[in-house]
């Protein structure tokens, strides 16, 4: 049995993260996922949730991550999301903001995308968790 596995966290903009990690704890559209070693293989679409990723040191460490997809193989992790942050990266007003205007937008309910406020309204609450 394997005592890690390797994870790589990509972006459009960056390559967030690489590393040996022992533990992955995300949200795909189905529900909680932890990803150990020797996971059977699997693709699964995510949700934007905070990561939790338990380093093969036994560091653990929390990131934002957004909509997007998880491929676990051979031991190998690859998450590609839209956008990845660490909690310093991430602004507090204007999580707080977005968070503000997509509740505002689904109360209203006129001539909006209601799919799309409730996706922002999920990366704001996210974002609001991890800081």
């Amino acid at each position: 049995m394997a005592d890690a596995l390797k994870l790589t966290i990509l972006t459009p903009e960056r390559e967030f993260y690489t590393g040996e990690v022992t533990e992955i704890v995300t949200e795909s559209t189905q529900g909680g996922i932890g990803i150990l070693p020797d996971h059977m293989p699997l693709v699964t679409t995510l949700r934007p949730s905070v990561t939790e990723i338990t380093e093969k040191g036994g560091k653990k460490l929390k990131a934002f991550t957004s909509t997007g997809i998880l491929e676990v193989k051979d031991n190998e992790a690859r998450i590609l999301c839209d956008t990845c942050e660490w909690p310093e990266e991430i602004d507090a007003n204007r999580a707080e903001e977005a968070r503000k205007r997509a509740e505002e937008r689904l109360n209203n309910k006129q001539d909006i995308d209601v799919k799309r406020a409730e996706l922002a309204l999920s990366r704001a609450l996210a974002r609001k968790k991890l800081i």
